[in-house]
């Protein structure tokens, strides 16, 4: 509330430039929010996985059953773990930590099941443009199918505390 009202007749209907840039503003809007549904289904731009409700513990007790199924040696302390072609993979999020490290075959599809064991942290696929919410508590469920081999690198895109700079996890296809 300021102290003395403004004068009358205060408001000026913009003029010159500043209606050209309002004009171009609300072209831009609308042209982005028409694009929104065209990116969705054209682009696949969003997820259209599944997620289910699940408990922090026993999502981290189905990753270890499918580590100790599916391991296929070590990298840096990690398990590598290597799910057969067309089954299910498990990554767990944790303070700071991408557990296990998967190992996919280029052109084969996986379900990967992916959820934090503590709070929210941030699944990005480097240098894809892959990008997911990863929430405690929901085992979000990813339709994926390299189609190049090599090494990939996860991060965090989500602040998670003080050693977020080295919560790193790798995806290696073969």
């Amino acid at each position: 509330m300021s102290i003395e009202p403004p004068p009358k007749n205060w408001f000026q209907a913009p003029t010159g430039h500043e209606r050209v840039w309002l004009g171009m503003a609300i072209v831009w809007c609308l042209i982005m929010s028409l694009m929104m549904p065209l990116w969705h289904f054209k682009g696949k731009q969003n997820s259209t996985g599944e997620s289910y409700i699940v408990e922090p513990q026993d999502f981290l007790e189905r990753t270890e059953q499918f580590v100790d199924a599916n391991k296929v040696g070590t990298k840096e302390g990690r398990p590598v773990a290597e799910p057969p072609p067309g089954g299910d993979a498990y990554l767990v999020a944790r303070m700071y930590d991408w557990y296990p490290v998967l190992q996919l075959r280029e052109g084969e599809t996986y379900r990967l099941h992916v959820s934090s064991m503590d709070i929210q942290h941030g699944f990005s696929l480097q240098p894809m443009n892959m990008n997911f919410h990863v929430m405690p508590g929901y085992d979000h469920v990813l339709t994926v199918t390299p189609t190049k081999s090599g090494t990939y690198t996860i991060v965090c895109n989500e602040f998670c505390g003080i050693g977020h700079h080295a919560m790193i996890g790798k995806l290696i296809v073969k």
